[in-house]
């Protein structure tokens, strides 16, 4: 028995039909929109914030 010989004999009984009920559908929950956040903090407050958190590490 050579290298690769049980993948032809295997390659003749293996089932190619594709099942489109059983496939997932990538697209079923595609939502268009935007994402808005406003965390009511002034540019001034997030940079002390970040500053703050640099320093702790």
């Amino acid at each position: 028995m050579g290298f690769g010989s049980y993948d032809e004999s295997e390659q003749g009984s293996q089932d190619t039909e594709i099942d489109e009920e059983g496939s997932v559908n990538v697209h079923q929950n595609d939502h268009d929109g935007d994402v808005n956040f406003d965390s009511g903090a002034d540019s001034d407050e997030l940079i002390d914030q970040l500053q703050s958190m640099k320093d702790d590490e």
